[in-house]
């Protein structure tokens, strides 16, 4: 089943279309739906209302669920915190990424400062059961400007700041073609969370309770980056450029690589991120990743083992090597989308990291399909198939009766999460949720 529910997903990749989805300006979306899922085989009668609208710069999206057991029951892990409360509203929004201004407050998707050598796709909430809601502010005053990401304001956590100058525009030289654009930024990132460092301890399992031993206390990184623009016209923007990055008490590495994008006019677009990573020991490109929520400290309460990054980071010995990254989408017709990037790393066989995401909804046609697939330490290609504790998956394959009913089958392979007796999420666990769905889907114009 699992290897089937990723091959299916790779069918499916071959083409995007965001117009079901992905909101426009003055758009909107009344969305809900009814259905039953399975969770780790147990049956949920589920209720969701999920509207969006998209008004001038400002986006909101709601995201209210409720899943019943067969008793007519609220599942617990739905609303068991005050997070799950506020997340509610999924985000609210201005702008977008690498606009004038972006803000957006709530669940943080992929989350990214710079070229990502430190953050890069950073998702805040990989469990719906443990929700958070954290803030993404860019602005760029054109001279100069800023990114900040904050992952949680409920609990210590994540917390990222790139500022960044453009030199040359405070003097006569900021008109000249290449040169005028040339940018240097520098980068702070921490997690401030009590499990953010710790690589070992004790488990009562009596009590319910864990000590750490050894505890490298809260995790810093700074970096400075160098970027200039060969050109940047309207259709075409070509970047160099180059990162340094430490982590403060352990390793560094650097990176240097190219960024193109193409605006064919509707006709085609294309953009692709190409670099090379020169790692030494005990550095980690990218530490804040898709899957860091996840990775950062998992406590095994039957074994008592402790699985953590800063593991993964103290056992990066030089033999580790550098590595290539790449990134690449094309769009045809501004219908068809292909998505993807990847890492390896020359001498780490579980160095892969692998990000998609498509959707396709041809106008007029009545079928959609949509689905998002992150996974990490990838030992092999055949490694990418297999849905494991490195696994998130959701996918999305349904029929349109009625141009706005939409029947469709749901597939999540996501976490969720073990606290302890003090409510501190100390591990998660994988969970499957199948679910067959009626949904209305609405679209508004204003």
């Amino acid at each position: 089943m699992k290897r089937l529910t990723i091959i299916l997903f790779f069918m499916f990749f071959i083409s995007t279309n965001a117009q079901l989805y992905n909101l426009g300006q003055d758009q909107g979306l009344l969305r809900g739906g009814f259905g039953v899922t399975w969770i780790n085989n147990q049956p949920f009668y589920a209720v969701h209302l999920t509207p969006e609208i998209a008004f001038s710069n400002i986006g909101i999206g709601l995201n209210l669920n409720f899943e019943f057991d067969s008793s007519g029951k609220l599942r617990k892990e739905d609303f068991n915190e005050f997070s799950d409360y506020l997340s509610i509203i999924r985000y609210i929004r201005y702008g977008y990424k690498n606009d004038p201004l972006y803000f957006r407050l709530g669940a943080l998707d992929y989350a990214t400062l710079g070229n990502g050598s430190i953050m890069y796709m950073y998702n805040n909430s990989p469990s719906f059961d443990a929700r958070k809601v954290g803030l993404e502010l860019d602005m760029d005053f054109n001279e100069f400007g800023f990114e900040f990401v904050y992952g949680n304001f409920l609990q210590a956590g994540v917390v990222g700041l790139r500022g960044f100058v453009r030199p040359l525009k405070f003097s006569s030289l900021g008109g000249i073609p290449i040169l005028g654009n040339f940018e240097v930024g520098a980068t702070f990132a921490t997690d401030v969370n009590k499990y953010a460092g710790v690589s070992s301890g004790t488990f009562n399992p009596v009590t319910d309770r864990f000590s750490p031993i050894a505890n490298n206390g809260s995790i810093k990184a700074v970096g400075l980056d160098l970027g200039l623009p060969i050109i940047r016209s309207r259709t075409v923007k070509w970047v160099i450029y180059y990162d340094y990055v430490k982590l403060l008490n352990f390793g560094s590495g650097t990176s240097a690589g190219f960024s193109f994008a193409l605006n064919g006019l509707g006709l085609i677009n294309i953009k692709t991120k190409f670099e090379r990573r020169f790692n030494q020991a005990h550095y980690l490109p990218a530490y804040f990743n898709s899957m860091y929520e996840l990775q950062r400290f998992k406590l095994n309460k039957t074994t008592g083992k402790v699985t953590s990054k800063i593991q993964e980071l103290m056992a990066a010995d030089k033999s580790v090597g550098n590595g290539w990254y790449g990134q690449l989408l094309v769009r045809l017709l501004n219908s068809f989308d292909i998505i993807g990037s990847y890492q390896r790393l020359d001498n780490n066989p579980k160095s892969g990291l692998l990000h998609i995401a498509t959707e396709i909804s041809p106008k007029g046609q009545p079928f959609i399909a949509r689905a998002g697939y992150d996974k990490i330490n990838i030992q092999s290609e055949k490694d990418i198939f297999k849905l494991d504790d490195r696994s998130f998956l959701f996918a999305e394959f349904g029929y349109k009766p009625l141009p706005y009913l939409v029947v469709s089958m749901i597939y999540r392979w996501t976490f969720t999460p073990v606290r302890d007796t003090n409510n501190n999420i100390v591990n998660y666990i994988p969970q499957k949720k199948i679910e067959p769905r009626v949904s209305l889907v609405y679209p508004l114009n204003f």
